[in-house]
Order: C-alpha cells, then sequence, then structure tokens
C-alpha cells in the first residue's frame, strides 16, 4: 500500500523542515544553507511523490507563479550551453538562480492552513527577535551572539545578516507582513503595530540602507493607501510627493546625509566617469550592462557571464572596477537577467512579479497585501541590488513571498476576490 506524505511521521518531518527553513532566513547563513539542501531535496522527493497519489494536493493548480518560475529556471539551465564563464562558476550561478523554485516548494509542502499560520508565526517570531537584538545593541548592550564587528559603522546594529543593506529590507518586509496579518487574527493589533513602528524606525534611523529606506517608505504608504477609502487615495496620492520632499528635509540625519549623497555621487558620475563612489560605480555597471544586452538582446551571454562582459566593455581599467573575480554582479537584478539571457530576461523577471502579483487576488485581504508587500519589495530591491541573486537577501525574499502564497492558497473559503485599488 502507497504510504502518503501525508501521513504522519511524514507530515511531522515535512512541517519540520518548513518551519527550520522560515526561521534560517533569519540566521546565520550556515542555518540557511542547511535549511535550503533540505528544503530542495526533501521537497522534490514529496513532489515526486504526490505524482503517484491517487488524489494529489491541489495547492498547485490555478496559480500563475509555479510555472513562470519553472520556466525562469529553464531558461538559465538552457543558457548553459552557450555561456562565456567556465561550468563550474555558470553551475554556481544557476543554482543561485534556481532557488526561487524554492517558492513553489514551500507552497507545495505547506498542506493546510493551520500549517501556514505556524510557519507565519516562526518567521516573524524569529525577526522580531533580530529587532531586539537590534535595539539591544543600539542601546550598547553587549550580545555574546552577535558576531558582526560593532566597531564598524556599516556593521553596528547588524544582528545576524551579513550587511546593513540586507537586514533593512528584511525587516521593512516584516514591519508589512506583521501588520497586514493582523487583520487575519494571526496577532493583536497593537502588537503587531508596535513590532511595525520599530521595525520602521530600525531602519530609518539605525541603519544606513539607502534601498531599505525606499522599501521601508513605499511599503508603509501602500499601508496608508489601503486603509484610506477611494477619495482620500486620491488626495493622498496627490499630496504624497509634498509630503516625501518635507519628510526627507527634516528626516533624521542619517536618513538626511544618504538620501543628499545619492544626488552628489550621481552628479559627480555625470560631470566625469567616477566608479569609486557607491553611485558612481552602479552608474557605469549599469550604463556597461545596457551595453551588453544591446549587443545580444535575444540570448544574452549566459548565466554566470555578467562579469567577464562588462570587464570587456570596460577596457584597460575593468580589473581596477570590477575585481579579478567573476564573481561580481551590477547591483541591478534586471539588469543582471538581461546580460545573462537578453532582454526576455528581464522580461521573465517582471512576468514573475506580476503573476505574483495577480494570484495574491485569490488571497483574503490581509494575506493579499502581505503578500503584494513582499512582492512590492522585492521589485523595489532589485531595482537597486541583485537582491534575488544575492544568497541571503535571495533565500529571505523568495522564503516570504512563498510564506505568503502558501498562507493565502491554503485559507478557508470562500476567499475575497475583491482587488486593491
Amino acid at each position: 500500500m502507497h504510504v502518503s506524505p501525508d501521513q504522519k511521521p511524514f507530515a511531522t518531518f515535512r512541517l519540520a523542515i518548513v518551519l527550520l527553513v522560515a526561521v534560517s532566513v533569519s540566521l546565520p547563513m550556515a542555518w540557511i544553507s542547511l535549511a535550503k539542501v533540505l528544503l530542495f531535496v526533501c521537497g522534490l522527493a514529496y513532489l515526486l511523490a504526490a505524482q503517484f497519489q491517487t488524489a494529489r494536493p491541489s495547492n498547485l493548480r490555478g496559480l500563475a507563479t509555479p510555472p513562470v518560475l519553472l520556466l525562469i529556471v529553464l531558461v538559465f539551465a538552457f543558457s548553459l550551453l552557450w555561456t562565456e564563464v567556465d561550468s563550474e562558476y555558470a553551475l554556481k550561478t544557476f543554482v543561485k538562480h534556481a532557488k526561487l523554485l524554492g517558492v513553489v516548494l514551500l507552497i507545495f509542502m505547506i498542506r493546510s492552513e493551520r500549517e501556514a499560520r505556524t510557519a507565519a508565526s516562526a518567521f516573524v517570531g524569529v525577526q522580531i527577535f533580530v529587532l531586539i537584538n537590534s535595539w539591544l545593541l543600539a542601546a550598547n548592550v553587549a550580545l555574546s551572539w552577535v558576531f558582526n564587528d560593532q566597531s564598524v559603522v556599516a556593521s553596528k546594529y547588524v544582528v545576524f545578516a551579513e550587511s546593513y543593506l540586507d537586514q533593512s529590507i528584511m525587516l521593512a518586509c516584516m514591519a508589512a507582513i506583521v501588520w497586514h496579518l493582523s487583520f487575519e487574527g494571526h496577532w493583536p493589533r497593537w502588537a503587531a503595530g508596535l513590532v511595525a513602528v520599530a521595525a520602521l524606525l530600525n531602519v530609518l534611523v539605525l541603519l544606513p540602507g539607502r534601498t531599505g529606506y525606499i522599501v521601508a517608505l513605499s511599503l508603509t504608504a501602500l499601508a496608508v493607501l489601503w486603509a484610506l477609502n477611494n477619495r482620500l487615495k486620491i488626495i493622498a496620492l496627490l499630496v504624497a510627493p509634498i509630503l516625501v520632499a518635507f519628510g526627507l528635509y527634516f528626516s533624521s540625519g542619517q536618513l538626511h546625509e544618504r538620501v543628499f549623497e545619492v544626488v552628489h555621487e550621481t552628479q559627480r558620475y555625470s560631470d566625469q566617469v567616477e566608479t569609486q563612489t557607491s553611485s558612481g560605480w552602479r552608474l557605469n555597471a549599469w550604463q556597461k550592462s545596457i551595453q551588453a544586452i544591446m549587443e545580444k538582446p535575444l540570448t544574452g551571454y549566459g548565466v554566470g557571464s555578467w562579469a567577464p562582459t562588462v570587464k570587456r566593455l570596460q577596457g584597460a581599467t575593468a580589473t581596477e572596477v570590477f575585481g579579478s573575480s567573476n564573481s561580481s554582479n551590477p547591483h541591478q537584478e534586471y539588469l543582471l537577467w538581461g546580460v545573462e539571457a537578453g532582454v526576455g530576461g528581464v522580461l521573465l523577471l517582471v512576468v514573475f512579479l506580476l503573476a505574483a502579483a495577480r494570484d495574491a487576488r485569490r488571497f483574503t485581504t490581509g494575506t493579499r497585501r502581505a503578500t503584494l508587500s513582499v512582492v512590492v519589495a522585492i521589485g523595489i530591491a532589485c531595482c537597486f541590488n541583485s537582491s534575488l541573486f544575492d544568497d541571503l537577501m535571495g533565500d529571505f525574499l523568495y522564503v516570504s513571498l512563498g510564506l505568503m502564497m502558501a498562507l493565502g492558497v491554503n485559507q478557508s473559503r470562500p476567499r475575497n476576490l475583491r482587488r486593491d485599488s
């Protein structure tokens, strides 16, 4: 007799893997690596076993995101045939792209609303632990389990993440998830508000990540718009640019300084090609990426080929600007996909985000808004960094999206099909 993976002890083991994945993305990289291996090995095994069941699980049916993600992985796999880097590095890069299949595996592995709620609570709980630790560091409390060099300004107040950028985007996403899921009864509204405010203040006051600022402010603006009626939404859209301008001008010294630093660095780059500053390096990398895409718009240069391609275009100063290895990336996910897979690669990334947003329409209001917040965070983060490609940040984002989508598809009917305008 065939044993279903939904039966104990298989179901217990399956849920344990999901919970490990949910908490690992807030912990040091070693935990993420272990959880990712278990998710992919066991998830693919369960998915294969499900094909032999009489009653197959239906939680993947009707979703647009899984087939789009499968297509993305296939495109990058085919690009191995014409990549311009050695096979070892190309395969390593392919695996970094293929981790997006984790979204599909999480949706498949989470079989009930109870399991989805448990996983979401575990995910949020460890993020709250990180948030508390970060504020303790700000209060000069020594924490023996924090290994970052606190004497370095960029590492100050960072707990387990590899950089302030990672932690700022993580906390911004967590704030949105906590707030919107409070409307589903996951936790008290007052507690969700307290956590969300503490997380946003941590991003805007303690951490110097400019992408984190944009993500945090964007998700906050979305939450405000969703809370308003249609007439007030129109007024808010008209007034918002003025409020943002005043907010930037009267903001904390750190936020004010970092925002205007971008303007200054961009001006220096326009006056002369300046690649020593963060913004100047990005602008130069983006320009070279666009040149590369124009050279091979249909096929791209193959997975892993970004660095050697832009180095060729950079010329004599290539090693000085981009380093001696092939591990560099343009700090812009859309352009990275474009160089590796052509214009079609850029379109696939956009289609993936649109598919996830479309699927979110099926979910109840709070879960829909939490899912859309993660989608928006991914879309914005990918404009300024290779966020999905990066190990820690990419793992956090795909797990966040997978958990929210798993929660949505497992929620009880009737589903709220009303769109957020």
